[in-house]
C-alpha cells in the first residue's frame, strides 16, 4: 500500500458534467482513509477543442495532478502527448488512464478489464463464439480487447465508418491471430448488420447510441433475438433503450454499469498505489444511481 495519503485527480471529457466516476473514486478513497480530490474539467464547459487535450495534460502536470481519467473524444488524441504507454494501451492505442509521475506521463487503458470483469461476473457463461461489435472507437476498441482475451471465437466489428472498423480488425488480428476478428459497415438498413447479428451468440454496443445526448437504438428492435446476450456499455442511462428492448424481447442482458465501477477501481489503484474494495464501489454506484432515479422522479412530481 502506497504511504501517500492525498491525491489529486481529475477527468478530461466534452459534456462529462453528470460522470459518476468522480464520485465513485472519492466515496473509495473516503473508505480507505485517503484524502482525495477529483476534479472535471469538461471540454464544452471551458469552451476548448479536443486538440487541447496536450495544454491540459502540461497544465495538470504544472499543477501536480496525480493522475487523470480521459474519456470521449480524447482517448486517441492523447497519445501523442505521453511520455510511455501500457502494453494494453499499445495494443488498444487509446488511453483512459494517464498517471502522472516526476518521471513523466504514462497512459494505461482500464476499460477493457473493466469490461472483461464487468462480462465475467454477469454473464459469467455467455458464449463467446460469435460476437458482434458495434463501434470501433476507444471503447469499442476496448471491448474488443476483452472479448478476444477472454477467448471469444471471433468478433464481428461494425462501424459507421468501414475504414474504422477495418483497421481495428487488422489490430485485433495482429494481436490475437488471424480471422480472430473481421470488419464491416455499420449501416441500420444494410444486409451486412442483419446477417452479423444474425450469426451472432451476442451483441456488445460500444457506439454513443443510448447515452441521454444521443437517445435510441443502434440497431432495428427485431433483430434481438431471445437466445443472444446483449451488453451494452453506456451507463448514463444505465436502462438504455437497447437494455430494456433486449430484456423485453427476452436477451440476456448486461449494462454499463460495472464496466463504469470496474474500470474506475483500476484507475484508482493505478493512481494510489492502493487495492480498492470493488465490491464496496458497486455498491456506491448503486447508491449514487438510486439517488439520481429518486431526484429525477422528485423533480418530474414537481412540475
Amino acid at each position: 500500500m502506497n504511504d501517500k495519503s492525498g491525491y489529486l485527480v481529475g477527468l478530461v471529457g466534452s459534456g462529462i458534467g453528470p460522470s459518476l466516476t468522480p464520485p465513485l473514486h472519492e466515496r473509495e478513497a473516503d473508505a480507505l482513509g485517503l484524502r482525495y480530490l477529483y476534479r472535471r474539467m469538461d471540454l464544452d464547459e471551458l469552451g476548448m477543442p479536443t486538440t487541447a487535450i496536450g495544454d491540459i495534460l502540461a497544465a495538470a502536470r504544472t499543477a501536480e495532478y496525480d493522475g487523470l481519467n480521459i474519456t470521449h473524444p480524447c482517448k486517441q488524441l492523447v497519445l501523442e502527448h505521453l511520455d510511455e504507454l501500457s502494453p494494453d494501451a499499445v495494443a488498444l492505442n487509446a488511453v483512459n488512464t494517464v498517471v502522472l509521475t516526476e518521471g513523466g506521463a504514462i497512459g494505461h487503458n482500464t476499460d477493457w478489464s473493466g469490461f472483461a470483469r464487468n462480462l465475467d461476473r454477469g454473464l459469467p457463461d455467455a458464449p463467446l463464439g460469435n460476437v458482434t461489435l458495434l463501434g470501433a472507437g476507444g471503447a469499442g476498441a476496448a471491448v474488443a480487447h476483452a472479448l478476444l482475451t477472454l477467448e471469444a471465437g471471433s468478433v464481428r466489428v461494425l462501424d459507421v465508418d468501414s475504414h474504422r472498423s477495418a483497421a481495428l480488425a487488422s489490430s485485433l488480428c495482429a494481436h490475437f491471430g488471424d480471422e480472430r476478428a473481421t470488419a464491416g459497415r455499420l449501416d441500420e438498413d444494410g444486409e451486412e448488420l442483419a446477417s452479423a447479428v444474425g450469426r451472432a451468440d451476442g451483441l456488445v454496443n460500444a457506439t454513443p447510441t443510448g447515452m441521454a445526448a444521443h437517445p435510441g437504438l443502434p440497431i432495428p428492435a427485431e433483430l434481438l433475438r431471445p437466445e443472444m446476450w446483449v451488453a451494452d456499455v453506456v451507463y448514463r442511462p444505465l436502462n438504455t433503450e437497447l437494455v430494456r428492448t433486449a430484456r423485453a424481447r427476452g436477451c440476456r442482458v448486461l449494462d454499463g454499469g460495472g464496466m463504469a465501477v470496474f474500470q474506475a477501481a483500476d484507475a484508482f489503484r493505478l493512481f494510489t498505489g492502493t487495492d480498492p474494495d470493488a465490491e464496496r464501489m458497486l455498491r456506491h454506484f448503486a447508491t449514487l444511481t438510486e439517488a439520481e432515479t429518486a431526484g429525477s422522479a422528485e423533480d418530474h412530481a414537481d412540475r
